[in-house]
């Protein structure tokens, strides 16, 4: 009896917590909600409403691609077989099991390890972890190239929808610069005593102060966001610097300005922009920049050539 009541009492604190995770959400739509009243039919500014409502489709645009993309998650490779599931919790000795998982990693394209040279896995999802992949204790899940949970889209924002939230924040930005600058000038009228109507000076004020305050918040957001996409990081790895076979390397995965924002937004700049998926790869391997070309996968392909070069050259001296 006591059981059933405990169980019922933890699937109820469960339905709370996923209703009341929508609730910061909830707040950015109806705040957002009232701007567009406020601004397209209490102020009327007819001369900036094309403009206003070009910025304002992309904003709810990326906003909806945000909450609503799905986390992805590692493909079937990564996780465990029953066989070796069972095999790995029934070992008791905390070496071998280590041992069984390099023995298991060493099929996958797995390069990043734990602070203490193990291979990466997690025992919530029974799978090997794929570069860059985190167990988001929110969804309950491992999410590939995990970049943080966000309340304000209830959503853990990682792989698939990294490039929508960075949109969501220009965006956002945007919004908010594009409606403090056109109603200051409102502002200064109501400043003067020339607005005639209360309810106009309400959504004035109200408009600039919370224009500015988000303004404000989402540039700071935004301009970390676009130091992290420079150096290709995520959130994570910019607390907690990346782990390699050959030890830690906080630019790891640093492969160039260019580059860098290429593995975010895609080769193609018309697409930049829109918020359609045009990240590259699979989101379980990315290419890396190592020191040393011997612990780059990336580069054994170049190994040959330069052995090649090497004998070409000690032919040629003994020709001459």
């Amino acid at each position: 009896m006591r059981r059933g009541w405990k169980m019922a009492l933890s699937g109820g604190l469960r339905c709370c917590r996923r209703v009341l995770s929508w609730v910061p959400v909830l707040v950015i739509v109806l705040v957002v909600l009232w701007s567009y009243y406020a601004y397209v039919f209490e102020l009327c500014l007819v001369i900036y409403l094309i403009l206003y409502h070009a910025i304002f489709v992309f904003f709810t645009w990326t906003y909806w691609k945000s909450i609503f993309t799905l986390p992805q998650q590692p493909n079937q490779k990564f996780h465990l077989s029953y066989t070796d599931k069972e095999r790995y919790e029934n070992e008791e000795r905390p070496e071998v099991q280590k041992q069984m998982l390099v023995d298991m990693a060493k099929k996958l394209p797995v390069y990043t390890r734990t602070g203490s040279g193990a291979v990466r896995f997690c025992d919530r999802c029974n799978l090997i972890k794929p570069d860059r992949c985190h167990h988001c204790s929110v969804c309950a899940m491992c999410v590939l190239k995990m970049d943080h949970h966000c309340p304000w889209v209830n959503n853990c924002i990682g792989f698939s929808n990294y490039k929508f939230f960075l949109q969501f924040l220009a965006y956002s930005v945007l919004y908010c610069l594009y409606i403090a600058t056109t109603v200051f000038s409102y502002f200064i009228k109501y400043w003067r005593g020339e607005l005639p109507s209360v309810r106009s000076k309400f959504h004035v004020l109200f408009l600039l102060f919370v224009a500015c305050m988000f303004f404000v918040s989402l540039v700071i957001l935004f301009g970390y966001h676009c130091w992290l996409v420079s150096r290709n990081k995520t959130t994570l790895e910019a607390f907690c610097t990346p782990v390699f076979t050959s030890g830690p390397e906080k630019n790891g995965f640093n492969l160039g300005f260019i580059k860098n924002i290429q593995q975010v937004f895609g080769d193609k700049k018309k697409f930049w922009l829109i918020p359609i998926g045009s990240s590259p790869g699979d989101g379980h391997s990315f290419p890396m920049r190592s020191m040393n070309e011997s612990q780059n996968p990336l580069l054994a392909n170049e190994e040959p050539w330069e052995d090649n070069e090497d004998d070409n050259q000690g032919k040629l001296g003994q020709r001459l």
